[in-house]
């Protein structure tokens, strides 16, 4: 379905009982909301209503040119009003990689909007600052946004070739044909630059913003995530003051909805209640 939000047009898709519980889904880099096709059906069946967002940038209708409109609070920002355009006042709250921040900074700013949190891959952004600030390793794995910061050239990099360089990055999400549901997107005139926004919107002044969470939170970490190391990892609960659950997949890639959609359901039914 269409939501229009902030003068924008934002694709969602939905699911389960409409007398559920709501809970809003949110992607992270380079997806959409399709990577949580294989872990909604398991919602469904526990009586919970999905809503899952294509956000700003990924859906036609809300990709604005300039950068600063990909600054964190715009898209924090975006997620509540959809709420609002779906007429929620309170949902469960899970996001993925870049989903996880908004989902952060919504839990922080806005908690009760929020009736628990599942953050996934991406630990809260005060965790992140403390790794990139101690630890060698994670300045390492995270130097990839350097490039993606870089506009043109990033650009240039990705896509070349038919976008080898972003298909061998979504490798670990599945077979060729799950590469290429989230790869070929990005090659659609302006999709990669508008994806590639979030990172060169992110500012230090915006991550520290994001405060600490009280509403209940589980975080879902995988010990393969080339991405983020168990440095930040383990930082993320000095910033939630609420009952907080740290579940680490083993043996499983950064790409978790895909890859391990089944142990992830259960981590967001066991926060949820159910």
């Amino acid at each position: 379905m269409r939501v229009e939000a902030r003068g924008l047009t934002f694709e969602v898709r939905t699911g389960g009982p409409e007398d559920g519980e709501p809970v809003l889904l949110l992607h992270g880099f380079p997806q959409h909301a399709g990577e949580w096709d294989d872990v909604v059906p398991t919602l469904h069946a526990a009586g919970l209503r999905t809503y899952a967002l294509d956000q700003r940038g990924y859906a036609p209708g809300a990709r604005p040119a300039a950068v600063e409109a990909y600054r964190i609070p715009e898209l924090v920002a975006d997620a509540a009003a959809v709420l609002d355009a779906l007429g929620v006042t309170r949902a469960h709250l899970v996001g993925h990689d870049w989903g996880a921040i908004v989902a952060w900074g919504l839990a922080a700013a806005h908690p009760e909007r929020v009736r628990t949190l599942t953050a996934v891959s991406v630990p809260h952004p005060a965790a992140m600052g403390h790794a990139l600030a101690t630890d060698p390793r994670q300045k390492a794995r995270s130097a990839y946004i350097a490039l993606f910061r870089r506009p043109g050239k990033a650009e240039t990099v990705l896509l070349a070739l038919r976008a080898t360089a972003l298909r061998r990055m979504l490798s670990g999400v599945g077979d060729a044909a799950r590469v290429a549901r989230y790869a070929d997107p990005m090659r659609e005139p302006g999709a990669l630059t508008a994806a590639l926004n979030w990172y060169r919107a992110m500012s230090g002044a915006d991550m520290k913003a994001v405060g600490p969470v009280d509403v209940p939170t589980t975080f879902v970490w995988s010990d393969r995530d080339i991405a983020i190391g168990r440095t930040a990892a383990e930082a993320c609960a000095g910033h939630v003051t609420g009952d907080y659950r740290f579940v680490t997949l083993t043996g499983v890639t950064h790409w978790i909805p895909d890859e391990a959609p089944a142990p992830l359901a259960a981590a967001i039914l066991a926060r949820v209640g159910r």
